[in-house]
């Protein structure tokens, strides 16, 4: 089975992209979700972040986003210990995930594919873009924040142009007709599969 990861930074559509995928019947991973899934669940987890950031991090029983927001995107060096903190666990979720999956690829959806390592366990990488303007018009109206908060994420993610470098494929979510794009790619990973086996 070939394992495609999907990357790209906030607002560049990679959710967009993962949507079309699975349309055509391709199983997506989202680690951003399964990420969110183990800071509410795990207790384990739980625990580890309460030891970093203090108790008043969960009330009751609820992860209180804004705080760890506040810490973690004006200090990368902070962001990095909660990525490193969280990874392993959104690890165990993606290899039990793939245990119970047969198709003739898989997507692993992560805005940190380069920057946690998981692309060196992965076949090929698909980088989505956007412009930076487009992107954040995108995040302000997705999540309500300021301007400033997302060129502050912005800034904390790897540069665009390097993921693109780093990746496979490129699809472009500026002004490109996007499913074109996608079947092309789908096509390709059914043919290399194909082959493979």
């Amino acid at each position: 089975m070939l394992k495609i990861g999907l990357t790209g930074g906030i607002g560049s559509g990679k959710t967009m992209i993962s949507n079309i995928f699975l349309k055509l019947g391709v199983p997506i991973f989202n680690s951003d979700f399964e990420a969110k899934k183990c800071i509410h669940e795990n207790n384990s987890l739980k625990n580890k972040l309460k030891n970093l950031y203090g108790d008043e991090i969960y009330m009751n029983g609820e992860i209180q986003s804004k705080k760890i927001a506040k810490i973690i995107f004006s200090n990368s060096k902070k962001l990095k210990e909660l990525n490193s903190l969280i990874h392993p666990y959104v690890n165990i979720s993606y290899k039990n995930w793939l245990k119970n999956q047969s198709s003739k690829y898989i997507i692993k959806e992560s805005a940190i594919l380069f920057e946690s390592n998981t692309n060196k366990k992965l076949d090929f990488i698909i980088c989505v873009s956007a412009n930076d303007s487009l992107r954040v018009s995108r995040v302000i109206k997705r999540d309500n924040i300021s301007s400033e908060k997302v060129r502050l994420i912005m800034n904390n993610q790897l540069e665009q142009k390097q993921k693109i470098a780093l990746s496979d494929f490129h699809i472009n979510n500026d002004d490109e007709l996007l499913i074109p794009q996608v079947l092309k790619l789908h096509n390709h990973f059914l043919e290399i599969s194909n082959i493979k086996s």
